[in-house]
């Protein structure tokens, strides 16, 4: 175990350990079969079992959740998630779920939150996100954002983690986390290729590919890739995208409930993604 370590739960929820901190992200703790809503009448069923539940999780300082979809904030998590601990999110999912998380704290792009304990600090800064094409993302997606945490204090060495949220590859919002944020330890990226009704939601491998090449960092951690049918871009063509492009990055991989080390000078821990298993997409009635 190191300083900075994250554990895969399953879709984009993660437990990063960073520091003397520990951060929950995109709480999803459906079953195999349940049903995620996406809104509009819209659901997909997920057809992986998470690693955790929520009365398994360590005690948490914090819970990011990128936007309020059903496949990163469910009702699971409504219920069983601490009311107390703070919750970092976008201004539009905080009005829905302030009634509950009492510290919920709402973020636009480029504002950041801190967290002190142990005269350590974890910076925590939303980074803007599309969760579609521009009409869609307008009009029918709710605001999305990723995150940068970035942890320094007096006794450890600095590190920043980049994690993205659904959001599609824009050169230009890249850029601006680059020359924000400079030199990055660790992406954690949504993949998957989300597709519903013929749009693209998500980073596909090329996508993801194309944000790896741009940030070049040594560290990335791939997520969001088997857990829905919506999900068209399995994880194995990222990894060989990363293989034929000659990436820039160190490409670690886990299992649902395994650990892999972030620090770039860590001994990377490398599983092979879990079994896919097929059900369906459709509308709710």
């Amino acid at each position: 175990m190191t300083d900075a370590d994250l554990t895969f739960v399953g879709t984009a929820t993660t437990v990063l350990r960073l520091g003397a901190f520990t951060v929950l992200t995109d709480p999803n703790f459906l079953h195999r079969g349940q049903r995620a809503y996406i809104g509009h009448g819209l659901w997909t069923r997920r057809r992986t079992e998470p690693a955790l539940q929520p009365d398994r999780l360590p005690a948490l300082d914090a819970v990011f959740v990128s936007h309020l979809h059903g496949d990163h904030f469910d009702r699971i998590a409504r219920r069983g998630l601490d009311p107390t601990v703070p919750l970092v999110t976008t201004g539009q999912a905080a009005r829905h779920l302030r009634r509950r998380f009492e510290a919920t704290v709402p973020l636009d792009p480029w504002q950041d939150t801190e967290l002190r304990r142990d005269g350590q600090r974890l910076r925590i800064t939303a980074v803007p996100g599309v969760h579609g094409p521009a009409l869609v993302d307008k009009l029918l997606m709710p605001p999305v954002i990723g995150a940068v945490l970035e942890l320094d204090g007096p006794s450890t060495p600095p590190l920043r983690v980049y994690v993205t949220g659904d959001t599609l590859f824009r050169p230009e919002a890249a850029r601006g986390v680059a020359e924000r944020f400079g030199g990055l330890d660790a992406i954690v990226v949504h993949l998957g290729g989300t597709r519903l009704l013929g749009m693209l939601l998500t980073m596909d491998a090329g996508q993801g590919a194309d944000l790896v090449d741009l940030l070049r960092p040594p560290v990335t951690v791939p997520v969001h890739y088997d857990d829905y049918p919506v999900f068209r871009s399995p994880l194995a063509d990222f990894l060989t995208q990363a293989r034929r492009r000659g990436l820039p990055t160190e490409v670690r991989t886990v299992r649902r409930g395994e650990t892999v080390a972030l620090r770039p000078d860590s001994g990377p821990t490398t599983a092979t993604p879990a079994d896919r298993r097929d059900t369906d997409v459709g509308v709710a009635g």
